[in-house]
């Protein structure tokens, strides 16, 4: 009997969370999806100027972002060098366009993701302007992935092939990635970076530089609204982390924050001890093997989750602009 009441507590539990994510059906997206790498990697490559230049009618404004942001290339650069690197790099590259095609033949199950962190992003925001176009595209694999251009979502499949991609464990990829960053490789984690990317530009992070629990709560705003934004994605993936290191997070989260407090570590300002709470790392060092790197912005969505369940009339507008220590004061924080 046990068993059965304990079934349907945890029913009602997600039937009161589903009722909390609001109806965002009516919202209209229109996101249209283009597929830059397959136009690119066709190419006639005896005539690379001609079909750059055919390439730029499809994309008038990322054409340039590639060549420029991604490529690197310059005003200065020569159209011989232009036309010999891109030569090479297409024939260099064709194999994971080759993987690209088989591994994301439609990308529609991914845009469909997008869409609706989109639709999630104009029920808070109604006033911000959606990207109109989701740009998949190639780039070096030490280059560019996942950005917001001037009306697109760009997403750098080169960095989207699933962690066991035969490259990703290459001596060239251990050199460019640890681990912990090629497991997120994944397809799941696209529409997890293009609504990241689109946090950033609603409210560029400012807290760079400033105390520890400043910056950890202004991680914890930036998680938040991904909890808003994508209901449905794990929250795990949210944060960088496996489950495992999310399920440890919440097991010892009053040892976390005692950590924090013991070590007199929240107003310190010295960025060399900040950067080992704050950002992708491997594990904390001073809490072992079994905890992830990233504690302070765990820490931070915790802060301003409970600020949140303590002020529900208070809008996502009115949290971001908040002042990060009065959002802590105010939480009074304590697992």
């Amino acid at each position: 009997m046990k068993k059965y009441l304990s079934l349907i507590f945890t029913i009602a539990l997600l039937a009161c969370h589903h009722n909390d994510i609001p109806d965002v059906s009516n919202i209209k997206i229109d996101l249209k999806v283009q597929r830059f790498e397959k136009d690119f990697f066709s190419m006639d490559t005896t005539k690379i100027l001609l079909e750059m230049e055919r390439l730029r009618i499809t994309y008038p404004n990322f054409i340039n972002d590639f060549m420029n942001q991604i490529l690197g290339f310059t005003s200065k650069s020569s159209p011989d060098s232009v036309t010999k690197y891109v030569y090479l790099f297409i024939r260099d590259y064709r194999f994971v366009k080759d993987s690209a095609d088989k591994l994301y033949p439609d990308f529609e199950p991914v845009s469909k993701d997008i869409r609706k962190g989109l639709q999630f992003v104009k029920y808070y925001f109604p006033n911000y302007k959606t990207p109109v176009k989701i740009i998949t595209f190639i780039g070096p694999f030490d280059g560019y992935s996942d950005v917001l251009t001037s009306d697109a979502l760009a997403v750098g499949l080169q960095l989207h092939m699933g962690k066991n991609f035969s490259f990703y464990k290459s001596d060239i990829a251990h050199d460019l990635f640890p681990e912990y960053i090629t497991e997120k490789f994944e397809p799941a984690y696209i529409p997890v970076n293009c609504i990241k990317n689109i946090i950033d530009d609603l409210y560029p992070d400012k807290s760079t530089g400033k105390a520890l629990i400043e910056q950890m709560v202004e991680k914890g705003k930036r998680l938040y609204l991904m909890d808003k934004f994508l209901p449905y994605i794990s929250d795990y993936m949210k944060i960088g982390y496996t489950e495992k290191q999310l399920a440890y997070c919440y097991k010892n989260e009053a040892v976390i924050w005692d950590f924090f407090l013991t070590n007199d570590l929240l107003n310190n300002s010295d960025q060399n001890i900040v950067k080992n709470y704050i950002g992708d790392s491997p594990k904390t060092q001073e809490l072992g093997d079994d905890s992830p790197g990233n504690i302070g912005s765990f820490a931070g969505w915790q802060i301003v989750k409970k600020y949140m369940s303590k002020n529900p009339n208070v809008t996502l507008q009115e949290l971001m602009e908040m002042d990060a220590r009065d959002i802590y004061a105010t939480s009074r924080y304590k697992p």
